[in-house]
Order: structure tokens, then C-alpha cells, then sequence
């Protein structure tokens, strides 16, 4: 079974945000996941910098090439 809860690390204890309904001395497994902070528009400014510096063309080139399937599957197999 797996289950995905929010909880909030202090003073070396994690602490579950909702009730776990799990048997007393139950041995689980934790995979800790920091949700991000970056925002939209710094993600955004990421893929604007892919971009930079290049000509139209350039980008029309690159969007052209990323677009054509025929490059990226094997024919005849």
C-alpha cells in the first residue's frame, strides 16, 4: 500500500498534518519529498534562456526539427 501525507519536520521528528490510522509498532518506509519553490514565471525565465541570443530562424529551425517524429523513430524495423 502506498499513501502520500504531508508533515511538517521539527526538532527531529516528523510529524504527520492527518491521522496515519496505522497499527501501533507498524514498521513503514518514508521517501521524503521537499515540494519545490519555484514559482511559474521562474520556470518560465528557464525555458526563455533556452532561447536566448537566438535568431528567429534559429528557434524555427530547432521547434521544426524537435516537431519531426520521423527523426526519433526507427523505420522499417
Amino acid at each position: 500500500m502506498e499513501r502520500v501525507v504531508e508533515a511538517v519536520y521539527e526538532n527531529g521528528v516528523l510529524t504527520p498534518l492527518e491521522p496515519l490510522n496505522l497499527p501501533e509498532h507498524l514498521r513503514v518506509q518514508i521517501t521524503i519529498q521537499i515540494p519545490s519553490t519555484r514559482t511559474p514565471e521562474d520556470v518560465l525565465q528557464g525555458w526563455r534562456s533556452v532561447y536566448e541570443g537566438l535568431s528567429e530562424e534559429d528557434i524555427s529551425e530547432i521547434e521544426r526539427i524537435a516537431l519531426d517524429r520521423s527523426r526519433f523513430m526507427r523505420q522499417g524495423t
